[in-house]
């Protein structure tokens, strides 16, 4: 009974903007032509969304803000307004959450703790946070919500379904896309609720940061790291969203604090190879001393030393503008669905670094639209964002916010630059291999080669070439012929209809009925021409460019 309340809440909630992308396609669901909406429409449109996604509860928050740095599944206006959403929720009742704190600790929390208050200094979708005193010290007492393991577990169920009846009526790159978000999700999600890897999440933060002193982490507590309770020192900062005053009274430089921020990220990404996945304003603060302290480990992406390797290589191709070396690396890196030609990648990877080329020639006021531009293209295009990656956008895109919060004029590309020009020795140390490693590399892609040659000979000396069909062929003779057979399905069926028709009005000389049969056949002719089609059509799309260029 829960799972059918819970599904209807959802539909209900969700279901009317479903059919309102679907009415921008069609105006008339089964018919017409689709709508041009202004971009102000959509801004409207994408208000109401995020207000509804946040009366979803926490599950839907927390994929919210994972979609909200995915331009391969939203388009704007609608990624800018997911993105804003922020992870906070009404605190449950202190009693429960004390009776969460002894059960996990096995004491009551009076007996624990010196000082615990009872109102929560942070509240998000998955836990809260309280300030007591342990032992003589300030410590955070991080508590999971009871009950939302069981929310959590019983919307991933219900989304998996809707994901599965999408797929099967609009197989396109972006819902595939959109799937492999929930799956991922799902997987983060669950480690999330579980402080105990965040603590060692914190751990693995001091072993590669614990010796510059511009970051701070907290540490936790020996002895009080449970499942649903963790306890941390406590850390004093400001939001990095509230430091006006420190940087106007000159106690904070707002430069150097931008170039530190973006070199955290870079050399999480590029060198340590681990990314704090939930960058966000209440994550981010910064003390007395002017150091940078990072908030919230639960979610975490290691990344493999491939990967890393990867995304530079493709950084240094899309420098030197080498479009088949940005298409491999894309590929390797799973950006690039396998059924898809490489004729179509490499129109997109044409215009992403069109794009870049002309923002060289504009300067750094466009820097802004060059990023609207790119996730255009992430969208229009058949491109998914790999996960590291996402995580890695999510904070560029919080760094340009902050930047633009505090300086209008603030040009992040600028930063990036100084920032990757003063770690290029380190880059180029971790980027290189050894030239044992390169001649291994060499020799075996050689090996390769040979035998590849050798076999293909073979081959032909045996008459055994064959012709293979791209996957992409095959999915649309398939996708074609399921539609004629969908054609004449519906058109038998409405030859039947009208011919039962026929009989009835012969038995039953009633005019109505022969009206309303034939009506009735001549609709469903009309749905065997038009309703296949607009089912294999993507239902999150809009007029984007219509709007853009109306905004601007």
């Amino acid at each position: 009974m829960r799972r059918w309340a819970r599904s209807l809440t959802i539909a209900v909630r969700l279901a009317p903007f479903l059919v309102a992308f679907l009415r921008d396609r069609r105006r008339w669901l089964l018919f017409g032509r689709s709508r041009d909406l202004s971009y102000e429409h959509h801004q409207r449109r994408a208000q109401r969304l995020t207000m509804a996604i946040a009366g979803l509860g926490p599950t839907f928050i927390k994929l919210a803000q994972v979609f909200g740095a995915r331009a391969d599944i939203l388009p704007e206006p609608y990624l800018g307004a997911i993105s804003s959403l922020q992870d906070r929720c009404p605190p449950d009742p202190p009693d429960e959450i004390e009776g969460v704190v002894a059960e996990e600790l096995g004491r009551p929390v009076a007996d624990v703790f010196k000082v615990f208050q009872r109102e929560p200094i942070a509240a998000a979708s998955l836990g809260q946070v309280h300030r007591a005193r342990l032992a003589g010290r300030d410590v955070a007492v991080k508590v999971l919500r009871p009950g939302v393991e069981r929310l959590v577990g019983l919307d991933l169920d219900i989304s998996f379904r809707i994901l599965f009846l999408l797929n099967v009526l609009f197989p396109n790159h972006h819902v595939k896309a959109l799937t492999n978000a929930v799956r991922e999700f799902s997987v983060r999600v669950r480690v999330e609720m579980d402080f105990r890897e965040e603590a060692r999440h914190m751990d693995l933060f001091q072993k590669h940061f614990g010796s510059d002193p511009r970051l701070v982490a907290p540490v936790a507590v020996d002895g009080f790291v449970h499942r649903r309770v963790l306890v941390m020192e406590w850390v004093d900062g400001d939001r990095v969203d509230s430091l006006g005053p420190r940087f106007a009274s000159g106690e904070l430089d707002f430069r150097r604090l931008m170039e530190t921020l973006t070199e955290v990220y870079l050399r999480m990404l590029l060198v340590e190879r681990i990314m704090h996945a939930d960058p966000h304003p209440g994550n981010i603060l910064v003390d007395r001393q002017g150091r940078v302290v990072l908030l919230d480990w639960g979610m975490v992406v290691q990344l493999g030393p491939s990967t890393r390797d990867q995304i530079i290589r493709v950084a240094m191709a899309a420098a030197r503008e080498d479009v088949d070396a940005i298409i491999n690396g894309m590929y390797q890196l799973g950006m690039i669905d396998p059924d898809i030609s490489r004729s179509e990648v490499r129109d997109a990877a044409v215009e992403i670094l069109r794009i870049l080329e002309r923002v060289r020639e504009l300067g750094p006021q466009r820097v802004q639209d060059m990023v609207m531009e790119i996730m255009d293209t992430f969208y229009t295009w058949p491109l998914m964002l790999p996960r590291e990656l996402v995580y890695f956008f999510r904070a560029a895109a919080l760094l340009e916010g902050i930047g633009h919060r505090y300086d209008p004029g603030f040009n992040g590309l600028e930063v990036s630059r100084v920032v990757v020009t003063r770690m290029r020795d380190e880059l180029v140390r971790v980027a290189a291999r050894e030239p044992a490693d390169v001649a291994r590399n060499i020799f075996d892609e050689a090996r390769g080669a040979i035998a590849g040659v050798r076999d293909l000979i073979r081959r032909a000396e045996r008459e055994e070439f064959r012709v293979r069909i791209h996957p992409r062929d095959l999915f649309q003779l398939e996708r074609f012929l399921s539609l004629q057979v969908r054609r004449i399905q519906l058109s038998l069926f409405a030859a039947t209809m009208a011919l039962i028709t026929a009989i009835v009005f012969l038995a039953f000389p009633a005019w109505w009925v022969l009206l309303g049969g034939f009506l009735a056949a001549f609709v469903l002719f009309m749905i065997a021409i038009i309703v296949p089609t607009h089912l294999l059509e993507n239902p999150l799309r809009h007029a984007r460019g219509v709007g853009r260029k109306e905004e601007t």
